[in-house]
């Protein structure tokens, strides 16, 4: 079985409003669901997450449009049905996701009973990893530090009770072991490979960033 570590990226994408949620990503879920992978969410994800979700305008969305139909209309480029009609459209839209919005903790908090699906939260052991990875040269901000700790930790201990498949989806270019352009942060490189932790930089797990030891055949 295959064991898949998402943060925040996914999450996101995964509790959205309707419109915005990611096909693959929910697939993810599904697939975790259905017995095929396990998924594992650091905690302090879904709360980031829902910060980001929260932040989603859609009046901002909305009036934007409202603007175009009504000068649009004042200029003769749109009928006067069509602009009712994109009006009730637009109330529709944003009465919808605001009630998605008031949800969203709700959503997210499903994914902590889910079959496949384990949240966990930062141990003692976690939070020194995230300490020490302050001598790696990362230069990443506290966020993803203590992200990558627990990942480090949690698929290491996977590796231990004698897990093979293990890989991480990361969208972040911050905790990507690649820089943009395709050359390779090396010290990312070494702590993923030495957790023996496949990177994708995808949720459809066809994009691999890196090989663990225990992948190479040269």
């Amino acid at each position: 079985m295959k064991h898949v570590f998402v943060e925040t990226n996914w999450v996101f994408e995964y509790g959205a409003p309707a419109h915005l949620r990611s096909s693959v990503a929910l697939s993810l879920a599904e697939k975790a669901g259905a017995g095929d992978l396990r998924l594992y969410i650091p905690s302090i994800c879904l709360t980031e997450a829902a910060r980001k979700i929260r932040n989603i305008d859609p009046r901002k969305v909305a009036d934007d449009v409202r603007k175009y139909v009504s000068c649009a209309g004042d200029e003769g480029g749109l009928s006067a049905s069509d602009s009712k009609a994109t009006g009730r459209v637009l109330d529709r839209y944003e009465a919808s996701v605001k009630a998605e919005l008031d949800h969203v903790e709700d959503r997210l908090g499903l994914l902590r009973s889910q079959p496949g699906v384990e949240v966990f939260a930062l141990t003692e052991e976690m939070l020194v990893r995230t300490i020490e990875l302050s001598a790696e040269k990362l230069y990443l901000e506290p966020f993803d530090q203590a992200i990558l700790a627990a990942v480090l930790v949690r698929a290491q201990t996977l590796r231990d009770s004698g897990v093979q498949d293990i890989s991480f989806c990361e969208l972040d270019k911050d905790l990507k072991p690649l820089h943009k352009g395709g050359q390779i942060d090396q010290p990312l490189v070494r702590l993923y490979n030495a957790a023996g932790v496949l990177v994708y930089g995808d949720f459809a797990m066809q994009n691999p960033l890196n090989a663990p030891d225990f992948l190479r055949t040269d």
